[in-house]
């Protein structure tokens, strides 16, 4: 009988999850809570939102659900795994208090801080007129965090004090993201990358690495953003760089949150700098990275059903990766991440040889339509990021739809 699992979420990384997931001989039947227009293709669409943990519960025990696997911050968050595990249901996916590391700056830095795992030094604020007065007192730029979840919107690289103002009169005052602290850091130099690994306890299984690109436009300019597109693998990382980075950043971290009476199980998503000091942390989240998924799991020739399943069990797994590279861009609505128009009709998807994962659309009768600020990714393959990033472009030109823009840069930096 083959396995029935639910992947929660509605977005370009759970649509690259549900099609991992279909791609494994063990795997029956997919159901994505809420899922999406494209994601309605590949798994049955439940109507359940991600936050709902009771309807979400009764869904998995009344379709006796062999996995569970949770996708966004919000409902991990929400408990949705503390809730599934009470039930009797294999779900992946850490607990609420585990996803502090992620829903908290501050529990995630007294982490670090305490177990030795190298991140920059920093200070966390409620006051205003304190947070201010320290920026004033320190070398630009200033890294301005919101401590709580913010859909990775909450960060502020300010380049000048008016800016790191203005970003703390955001956080604080006008309360943006909701009543809560800001963690001031140091600003670290060096190129960043992303090693998502999944962990059971003090079991780490490290996945092939990825960057992604945050800013909106070209050139790593605009506002930060959900993230415009991805490549792995990351030719910069060297074995002996990504030894120090399991070693000395992603298994102490489980470690240490098991020493802290919170173990892990889930994907541990490390936002690493590498600096003339060695990879330190940026941030940690507690689930797949998104746009990183969609370019990292296509890389992995193993059944992605199996290693999950061994993760939530706590066994040994290898998994094989391809020797591919594989890059994603992706097709935002035009004002995004600002104020943008929803409905316009996207053409030409018809004509895609490579993966689309959609993140943002609507169905109407044939025709997709514009529903999100980030719409949709395309990726492709390529012997090298250089053939990747060719064939991603040229699929992208088949897309008619004047409401979306792309970044035409991603990789670029490792591209030459």
């Amino acid at each position: 009988m083959g396995k029935k699992v639910l992947v929660i979420g509605s977005g370009g990384r759970e649509h690259a999850i549900v099609k991992a997931l279909g791609r494994s001989p063990r795997v029956d039947k997919i159901y994505c809570a809420p899922g999406n227009a494209g994601i309605a293709d590949d798994a049955e669409c439940v109507d359940i939102k991600v936050e709902d943990v009771e309807a979400l519960v009764n869904f998995a025990q009344r379709q006796h659900l062999d996995m569970v696997v949770v996708g966004p911050e919000a409902a991990l968050a929400a408990g949705v795994a503390d809730a599934m595990r009470s039930a009797g249901i294999k779900v992946f996916g850490p607990s609420k208090s585990a996803t502090r590391i992620e829903s908290s700056k501050e529990f995630a830095k007294k982490i670090m801080e305490k177990y030795g795992v190298p991140t920059a030094s920093y200070r966390s604020f409620e006051n205003f007129d304190e947070a201010l007065a320290y920026v004033k007192s320190r070398p630009l730029p200033a890294v301005i965090k919101y401590d709580g979840l913010a859909a990775g919107k909450g960060v502020v690289i300010a380049a000048t004090y008016p800016e790191a103002e203005e970003a703390l009169k955001e956080m604080l005052l006008d309360e943006s993201f909701g009543k809560g602290k800001v963690v001031i850091e140091d600003f670290l130099k060096g190129p960043e990358f992303s090693f998502m690994c999944m962990v059971n306890a003090g079991k780490v299984y490290p996945l092939e690495m990825a960057q992604d690109h945050k800013r909106a436009f070209d050139g790593d300019k605009g506002p930060n953003t959900g993230g415009m597109g991805a490549y792995s693998p990351v030719p910069f990382i060297t074995p002996e760089v990504r030894e120090k980075a399991l070693n000395d950043i992603m298994q102490k971290t489980a470690d240490a949150m098991v020493e802290e009476g919170v173990p892990f199980t889930g994907v541990l998503y490390g936002g690493l700098i590498l600096t003339d000091e060695g990879p330190k942390v940026i941030e940690f989240n507690a689930r797949f990275g998104d746009p990183e998924t969609e370019v990292v799991l296509p890389r992995l020739e193993s059944d992605f059903y199996s290693f999950v399943e061994a993760v939530v069990d706590g066994k040994d797994y290898i998994p094989e990766w391809s020797e591919d590279a594989v890059l994603g861009i992706v097709l935002a609505s035009k004002g995004y991440p600002g104020k943008y128009e929803k409905g316009a009709i996207i053409k030409g998807l018809d004509k895609i040889g490579g993966e689309i994962y959609h993140m943002g659309t609507s169905k109407d009768g044939h025709d997709f339509r514009i529903a999100g600020g980030r719409v949709l990714m395309v990726t492709a393959r390529g012997a090298d990021l250089v053939e990747a990033n060719m064939n991603a472009r040229r699929e992208i030109a088949l897309i008619d739809c004047p409401s979306l823009f792309h970044r035409t840069d991603i990789g670029k930096a490792v591209l030459n």
